[in-house]
């Protein structure tokens, strides 16, 4: 379903030739806490509110606290490029901030480095071009050098490279996270990176039992979903105007915090 997805989008191949394989992380120990952040989607309102709710909520957790940030920070709502501005922000000395990338991210460094691959613009990427003060009419009627002047004269060289490297995936001792997911019929170092961005597939809570929890968002739901072995936290803050997080913490149960 994966590659007839990105096939019908207009992506394909030609996504995963214009970007490098992506790094994936492995973090030794896991943090005090950890709060994993659904699809922003250029709702800023509701991302520095949840940040307040995390910080707040962290503020007596002793030990490093950590924000993990699931992808898709661009496209659909309003404030794409101010969401990037704040996640390139540093923090308070006891969280730290470590993001992911989602597909809708790996869409609009792909079109930036390739105007040709256009499709993005018909899925959230105009939204994103008009946040950055681009005429979206003239972008859309522009030659493939106009558009490259547009991008280098509006986007700053630092969301590209913030772009570029954002990891595809984490681990922790016992949990692993992504923006989509993972395909739990496949072992996870078999898995692309366009399973980890895109796959989409009605999930099965057995086909994940014995595997480490996994935590991801992409697939919007109407609220999180939080099972033994998977978690969603994806509540499509676009249309919703909700963003949730889940925290993760050694002893207690998964706590949820909503914008």
């Amino acid at each position: 379903m994966l590659s007839g997805l990105r096939s019908l989008l207009g992506f394909g191949n030609a996504v995963e030739r214009a970007l490098p394989a992506r790094q994936r992380l492995a973090l030794d120990s896991a943090p005090a806490a950890i709060y994993a952040v659904g699809d922003v989607h250029g709702c800023l309102d509701q991302l520095l509110r949840l940040h307040e709710t995390i910080l707040a909520d962290g503020a007596d957790i002793s030990g490093q606290k950590l924000i993990l940030m699931l992808g898709d920070y661009v496209d659909r709502g309003p404030d794409s490029a101010e969401t990037l501005d704040f996640l390139l922000e540093p923090l308070d000395d006891s969280f730290q901030r470590l993001c992911l990338c989602g597909n809708h991210d790996d869409m609009m460094l792909a079109h930036i480095l390739d105007p040709q691959i256009s499709s993005w613009l018909d899925y959230g990427g105009l939204e994103t071009l008009a946040s950055y003060g681009i005429d979206v009419l003239a972008y859309r009627d522009a030659t493939l050098r106009q558009r490259k002047a547009l991008v280098e004269s509006h986007i700053p060289q630092s969301h590209l490279d913030f772009l570029a490297n954002l990891p595809v995936l984490v681990t922790v001792p016992d949990a692993i996270f992504s923006h989509a997911g993972i395909r739990p019929d496949l072992p996870l170092n078999e898995q692309a990176d366009a399973d980890l961005m895109w796959v989409v597939h009605d999930y099965d809570a057995s086909a994940y039992s014995g595997l480490p929890l996994v935590v991801h968002g992409h697939t919007p739901m109407p609220e999180p979903v939080v099972e033994l072995h998977r978690i969603c936290v994806d509540t499509g803050c676009f249309a919703t105007g909700t963003l949730t997080a889940i925290r993760l913490q050694h002893g207690s149960e998964p706590k949820i915090l909503a914008s």
